[in-house]
């Protein structure tokens, strides 16, 4: 059996895939929450941003990640929640 993925190496992956200003992952090994903030989801609908996320972790997404919910915002959105 291959070695369940940390939060540490899910972000890793989307960062190196995708140019963000900020991700969060939190999980067990095989279920994972994530926050993804990339100016690239500006003007783009949820499923876009989803599509752009499952891009970045191409394979992994099929192999290692059997679960992965994420909140995808602009940093506008990313902002305005914060405040």
């Amino acid at each position: 059996m291959s070695q369940l993925p940390t939060p540490e190496q899910i972000r890793q992956y989307i960062v190196a895939g995708l140019a963000c200003e900020h991700v969060e992952v939190e999980g067990d090994g095989q279920h994972f929450q994530a926050v993804i903030v990339c100016a690239g989801f500006e003007g783009k609908r949820p499923i876009a941003r989803h599509q752009m996320v499952y891009a970045a972790l191409g394979d992994r997404m099929r192999e290692e990640i059997h679960a992965l919910s994420m909140r995808t915002l602009t940093p506008a959105e990313y902002a305005s929640r914060a405040a």
